[in-house]
């Protein structure tokens, strides 16, 4: 049995039936690991993975394994880690280092025994694996041939890694395949943030004031599940495109001191930090909910919050009530970590079937099209096509064809009016 750091190995079987009931669901990705099994790409080659270890990444992890990879796992968010799945992916032979709610210490801990195995490539969700690789662990870089990353904040941190000349191997930002973002950022975070605070906090959504900080892929489909709930919602962002286009979904968008006089809710998915501060805190409603679905626990300045509070205490598994010097009380979820998963599943998995078939695919580009200079790429346009034609087939959703006449037309200048 590989090395491994879990909770405990005991919890296999309950895993193995829950990475079972999430195939169901993957539809793609099951296409593609079918074929890896008879071709083995990955044959010889190990990848080293820092991704929420969940039902639906078991699921990828296996389909790498059968198309012949040596793959050594890790937790890109504790609080999602769960630990039977950890368990029965151990029972496969599989190195995982990931318990649910390790500390600090632990995390890092445990990326760096994750690439131990010196990778030949890379999977990261945050470029928390990578940035590592980058400065820690510098002397295994000569050994990977590339890498993929599935978060917009991940992307964001390598593209400016890469603009600084420090980056040393090619990836693949799995985020920006239109089957990733379109959907994954959209209707799965859309569908998960609402679960993960309902199953939270069990309160009623319909008639609260919603406030939505960001109006990206992740912002509009929160924005949209809020609203289709019932709720009052308002955006904020610092993007006028974005906020234009808030406006014209037909949602109030004010700046963020405005907002944060009136709203009940607050949830952040801007990529960036610190968008709820002291200043907002100060005159926030008393039972404000504070929840984040962007990646890093920074969005809302927690130690903002804390040094504010004249006492705070644990209430409900993943809410901390924190007491205001006058009284008001604030109530943060998740200890300001991704909602989605510190309080329910994360993405359901049909919508993560697309982003891992994704990840198994740009893999796969990277094993055959080694020598790629360094740089940041867009997942290649006939994978995205390939991917969305695959779930369209596992729908049972037939589409048209252009004729050639058709084709010709749009390929040519000459015809017109």
């Amino acid at each position: 049995m590989a090395d491994y750091e879990i909770k405990d190995i005991a919890l296999a079987e309950t895993g193995r039936e829950r990475i079972n009931w999430a195939g169901r669901e993957m539809p793609v990705l099951k296409l593609i690991g079918e074929r890896f099994d008879k071709e083995k790409p990955f044959e010889g080659i190990r990848i080293a993975a820092c991704l929420h270890v969940t039902t639906e990444t078991a699921n990828l992890a296996l389909v790498l394994k059968k198309g012949g990879a040596e793959v050594s796992l890790c937790a890109s968010n504790p609080l999602s880690t769960q630990d039977d799945v950890c368990a029965a992916l151990v029972e496969n032979g599989m190195a995982v280092n990931a318990i649910h709610g390790a500390d600090d210490k632990s995390y890092y801990r445990h990326i760096n025994k994750t690439i131990d195995i010196k990778p030949h490539l890379t999977v990261d969700d945050g470029a928390d694996l990578v940035t590592t690789l980058h400065t820690t662990r510098t002397e295994l870089v000569s050994e990977v041939l590339g890498g993929t990353e599935e978060t917009t904040t991940g992307v964001i941190r390598l593209r400016s890694l890469a603009a600084e000349g420090r980056l040393k191997y090619p990836i693949v930002a799995v985020n920006d395949a239109l089957t990733k973002h379109l959907f994954d950022n959209r209707y799965g975070t859309g569908q998960s943030t609402i679960d993960g605070i309902t199953r939270s906090t069990n309160i009623l959504w319909a008639g609260k004031t919603v406030v939505v900080g960001g109006y990206g892929w992740c912002g509009r489909g929160i924005a949209m599940r809020a609203r289709g709930m019932g709720s009052q919602v308002v955006v904020i962002e610092t993007e006028p495109l974005r906020a234009l286009e808030a406006v014209m979904d037909g949602y109030r968008v004010m700046p963020a001191m405005e907002a944060a006089r009136i709203g009940d809710v607050f949830i952040t998915a801007t990529g960036d930090k610190h968008v709820l501060t002291g200043k907002h805190f100060e005159i926030m409603k008393n039972g404000a909910m504070l929840a984040n679905s962007g990646h890093f626990n920074v969005e809302i300045d927690i130690p903002a919050l804390k040094n504010m509070s004249t006492g705070s205490k644990n209430i409900r598994q993943i809410i901390d009530e924190h007491t205001l010097a006058d009284g008001r009380k604030i109530y943060l979820l998740g200890e300001g970590r991704l909602i989605n998963l510190a309080g329910a599943e994360g993405h359901p998995a049909s919508v993560m079937d697309m982003s891992f078939a994704n990840q198994a695919l740009s893999l796969e580009y990277l094993v055959k099209n080694q020598g790629l200079a360094t740089g940041v790429y867009p997942v290649p346009a006939d994978i995205d096509r390939s991917v969305a034609s695959l779930k369209l087939e596992a729908l049972g959703v037939k589409i048209d064809s252009l004729t050639p006449q058709q084709h010709k037309y749009l390929q040519s200048w000459q015809e017109g009016t």
